[in-house]
């Protein structure tokens, strides 16, 4: 079974806005009788991305699977032409949303008369509904359902008693959107003298939603590491901060042959990232 559902951009006028807000009609509503009744419908297990971050970059589009469960009265029909239905996702505060999203169209598997389980996708795109940096954030799940059971959307003089409407914050779900981060790593020279300096510089960046670029990210402690040659295991050999434009540089004595790497463990906004192995040649 496939459920119709409208789409609704980030701070547009969302299709189900009308109906989801208390004492709200619809759009052009002057005039129509009666308040939207309390629908019977409920949401659980939700789960955005399967529970995990949502990292996007600066260009390609990331799409997060959204899964969840409902419950319904046996009057509801959820099969209806004008039945729609949606997952969203929003911060700030459940009564004054900073800022909101929606899933696409759903699709529903009924698992009795008054139970389905759905699932459909959220997209997310810089610079289309990711716009600001601000969006790295912790986003709550809340969800919406309308049964217009006949009355005009469109019409001025529709009877809106006959319309129902469940708007359901949903504040165990959460997901975190971040800023996609990148990671280099160099160290020099190569071969090097044993008990000569190494240097090792890189650079650790992450995606700017507002300008499409990647820019440094400054003041952020990270890793240098590494792994001797014919080992698995890396080991940390000092903590490196990064500059005010998110270099990194930093130096060590050679050795033996191994590996350097670099190694962010992440922040609450930028995903952690490291670096492949930089091979030195020690003589």
């Amino acid at each position: 079974m496939r459920i119709r559902a409208t789409v609704a951009a980030v701070c547009g006028a969302l299709a189900l806005s009308a109906f989801v807000a208390p004492g709200a009609h619809a759009t052009g509503s002057t005039g129509s009788d009666g308040e939207p009744y309390e629908l019977d419908l409920t949401f659980s297990s939700v789960k955005i991305n399967n529970g995990k971050p949502i990292v996007v970059g600066i260009s390609k589009k990331v799409v997060a699977p959204v899964t969840y469960s409902i419950r319904h009265a046996a009057s509801v029909d959820i099969n209806a032409d004008d039945f729609r239905m949606e997952i969203g996702l929003y911060r700030g505060s459940f009564d004054n949303k900073d800022d909101v999203m929606f899933d696409g169209e759903p699709t529903c598997t009924e698992t009795s008369s008054t139970t389905a389980t759905c699932k459909s996708v959220i997209d997310l795109t810089p610079g289309d509904n990711l716009r600001f940096n601000g969006n790295a954030t912790t986003w709550w799940a809340w969800g919406v359902a309308v049964a217009l059971n006949g009355v005009d959307s469109d019409s001025d003089g529709g009877d809106w008693s006959k319309v129902g409407r469940v708007y359901q914050d949903i504040p165990t779900t959460t997901v975190k959107l971040q800023r996609a981060s990148r990671l280099t790593v160099n160290a020099a020279p190569e071969p090097v003298k044993k008990g000569r300096t190494v240097t090792v510089t890189g650079k650790l960046s992450r995606a700017n939603w507002e300008d499409l670029q990647y820019h440094g990210y400054t003041g952020q402690s990270v890793q240098l590491q590494f792994r001797k040659k014919g080992s698995d295991t890396y080991t940390t050999v000092k903590t490196v901060k990064t500059d005010s434009v998110g270099n990194l540089k930093t130096t060590t004595t050679a050795t033996v042959d191994g590996y350097f790497r670099y190694s962010f463990a992440g922040t609450k906004t930028t995903p952690a990232v490291k670096t492949a192995g930089d091979f030195v040649d020690v003589r």
